[in-house]
């Protein structure tokens, strides 16, 4: 893998990022054009996440030629994750000399298909993810199966949340696997499956379903929030960063507004509260916008304590 490969993805990786957020695909044909003259192994997908940013700019983009040519990188992509010996440059030989077995109903090679039919779906499909250096599956025990009807679609549900932005194909994960993952260790911590289970479990699938959140889903997929924190977190921890961020400024506004009511300011009868009708205020005028916008004033009553501000 050569590192001027590397840095040329991530740098067109950060471009496509900035083309889905503000939702203008111009410039987009030419990078995934140049995505497809780099050969591509598992070691930069994993490293640079292009994965992700071409499928931003797919479901972003009305073009029908950005959208085809996306669709068809992350599909060659897709068959670097799904090769058993991990996509390597060495692996291309390999994958021309069984040509004549090509099953459609299963991803891998024609051996460890074979060693693998007596084990289940979810171990036959985190094999590729184990031989390419995936830690997903391989850190964190794999979840008993379960009888339980409640439990079982439980796991169906935060499966299909895990699948919500495709994220799981560039990064390879299992998803049934890791669903099962995160409703055991509810499970484990709750004991049943009453409404306080069923509400945790609510919680978890809303918010990695949530397409604004794209960065919790990836770091569940990615391993970076393991199962046992997921099943745990509260839903401040879950919030999406742009979330987690107004939720701050306007914490610091409201500091603000009051250690300004509250401090200094000037008295003043000029003033009618909006709840109490009387004049005893007291004012402070600040800059807090561009200096040809006028002051912000903030008011706040000193008979019933109510504030409020005005430009």
């Amino acid at each position: 893998m050569g590192k001027r490969d590397e840095e040329d993805i991530i740098r067109m990786a950060k471009k496509l990022e900035k083309m889905a957020q503000k939702k203008n695909g111009a410039g987009a044909l030419d990078l995934l054009k140049e995505l497809k003259n780099i050969p591509m192994t598992l070691e930069l997908l994993q490293s640079t996440r292009i994965g992700m940013s071409v499928n931003a700019i797919r479901k972003q983009s009305t073009d029908e030629e950005v959208t085809s040519l996306a669709k068809s990188l992350i599909k060659s992509w897709k068959k670097l994750l799904d090769e058993p010996g991990g996509g390597d440059k060495l692996s291309e030989d390999k994958k021309k000399e069984p040509t004549t077995p090509t099953v459609s109903s299963s991803q891998n090679s024609p051996e460890p298909r074979e060693e693998s039919s007596s084990s289940s779906n979810s171990s036959s499909r985190s094999e590729p993810s184990d031989s390419a250096h995936n830690t997903l599956i391989t850190t964190f025990p794999h979840a008993p199966s379960t009888t339980d009807p409640i439990r079982n679609k439980c796991r169906q549900m935060l499966s299909s949340a895990l699948q919500a932005g495709n994220d799981y194909i560039a990064i390879g994960a299992d998803c049934d696997e890791l669903g099962a993952q995160i409703e055991e260790c509810i499970f484990q911590e709750l004991k049943n499956t009453d409404t306080k289970y069923k509400n945790r479990v609510r919680s978890r699938i809303a918010n990695l379903k949530d397409l604004k959140n794209p960065n919790l889903r990836r770091n569940v997929l990615c391993g970076n929030v393991p199962p046992d924190r997921m099943a745990k977190m509260t839903a401040e921890e879950m919030a999406s960063d742009e979330l987690k961020e107004m939720r701050k400024n306007l914490t610091k506004e409201a500091i603000r507004e009051h250690q300004m009511a509250r401090t200094g300011g000037t008295q003043t009868d000029l003033f009618t509260c909006g709840k109490c009708k009387k004049k005893n205020c007291t004012y402070t005028q600040v800059q807090t916008r561009s200096a040809d916008e006028p002051m912000t004033t903030f008011v706040f009553c000193n008979e019933c304590g109510n504030r409020w501000k005005f430009c």
